[in-house]
């Protein structure tokens, strides 16, 4: 057997999609050497290779897509097709509808401080990452030089994700998921300039409508006037809500680019296990800074706790099947569906009905994201084509 690998787009464009969410399952991207060692059964025999093939805590290792040689003379491979067309696209919806219910039903929990759901969070994820750790004897303190990386992109994503809680339940759900997708356009930026990547012609005109989106979400009144931006608590919640929502944007651009500065050469169950942990460390230590230590009211809201935490899980195992046998540009355009979701849920369970200015705000910054992964598609489809014609 032998691995398809994806191009250098295709894997930052993957990078981008997975990031879209703090939490999400970062797809691992292995060395040719090491994945054909792991296919060939070298590393193990008998049922444990096999056992490992099938496991579903293992299943996510691989990102590229195996294709079987057709006899051992070394006849030409063909890549392995998914049973059902579009399979990864509703791999994909299937995500954004987890990830929808888990904001929404942060929004929905009452009394209870964000930074405590969010250490609520990291514990589900955690408990369901630490034996498939165990189970692929990976070193917990990972590669040497690379565990401050390792940490630093623990402290981004569990921050990232902190924000995003606080801002949901500060300001409108839509808003706030809408602020948050605003990340990719900010990668581009950071990728440039300390990663040293090419910055091309269109990065700044999706940067404009980005910040645009955020704008005409936030609605300051030095711009709009007192009546547009409504009562004076209503746009502080608002404003609290929007730095918030857009620093957690921040930091997931941030995180991504560190993950790309670390490479191939860390797992993303070690990448994931430090991001728990760190989360949960710094989510008690906050929590119990500022007092806000409290039980859920009733009965509902423990079963809602109990829901983000599974809700989240299914929206990573999802999204990290889609990206393994779906591009990864079409995927990040399929992810753009969360925020309608997120507007459905306002509208029919939380009676909210967004203005006007809301909803331009959202068709910007989704028109930034969207053109960062179509021209992600575009980059990686002209270099096919030339390499192609060369061969």
């Amino acid at each position: 057997m032998s691995v398809y690998y994806k191009s250098d787009e295709e894997e930052d464009v993957a990078a981008v999609v997975a990031e879209s969410e703090p939490h999400v399952l970062e797809v691992e991207k292995p060395g040719r050497e090491a994945a054909n060692v792991e296919c060939n059964g070298t590393s193990g025999t008998g049922r444990r290779a096999a056992i490992r093939k099938h496991s579903p805590l293992t299943s996510c290792c691989h990102s590229g897509t195996v294709r079987d040689s057709a006899d051992e003379g070394g006849t030409p491979a063909t890549e392995k097709k998914p049973k059902c067309v579009g399979l990864g696209l509703c791999y994909t919806l299937l995500s954004c509808l987890f990830f929808s219910v888990t904001s929404f039903l942060v929004k929905k929990v009452d009394g209870i401080h964000a930074l405590e759901i969010s250490g609520i969070r990291c514990l589900f994820q955690w408990l369901f990452t630490w034996p498939a750790i165990i189970y692929n004897e990976i070193d917990l303190l990972g590669p040497k030089g690379l565990r401050v990386l390792l940490c630093t992109r623990g402290i981004l994503g569990a921050v990232a994700m902190m924000l995003l809680f606080y801002a949901i339940q500060q300001m409108p759900l839509a808003d706030a998921t809408v602020i948050m997708f605003s990340n990719p356009v900010f990668v581009s930026v950071f990728a440039c300039i300390f990663l040293k990547e090419r910055c091309t012609f269109w990065d700044p005109i999706f940067t404009v409508f980005t910040l645009t989106g955020v704008v005409l979400i936030a609605r300051p009144p030095f711009l709009f006037g007192s009546r547009v931006s409504g009562s004076e608590s209503d746009y502080k919640n608002r404003m609290k809500g929007t730095a918030a929502a857009f620093g957690s944007a921040i930091c997931a651009a941030l995180t991504l680019t560190v993950i790309r500065k670390m490479g191939k050469s860390v797992s993303y169950l070690l990448s994931i296990w430090y991001y728990s942990v760190v989360g949960l460390i710094l989510s008690v230590i906050m929590v119990s800074a500022l007092q806000e230590w409290s039980l859920p009211f009733c009965g509902t809201d423990r079963v809602f706790l109990l829901l983000i935490g599974i809700c989240g899980l299914g929206g990573q195992i999802f999204l990290t099947k889609a990206l393994q046998i779906e591009k990864a540009a079409s995927v990040a355009l399929m992810k753009t569906t969360e925020v309608m979701l997120a507007f459905i849920f306002q509208y029919l369970f939380l009676n909210y009905t967004p203005s006007w200015w809301s909803l331009g705000g959202a068709l910007c910054v989704t028109l930034g994201t969207s053109g960062v992964a179509f021209q992600k598609w575009y980059n990686t489809a002209h270099t096919r084509k030339i390499t192609n014609s060369a061969n």
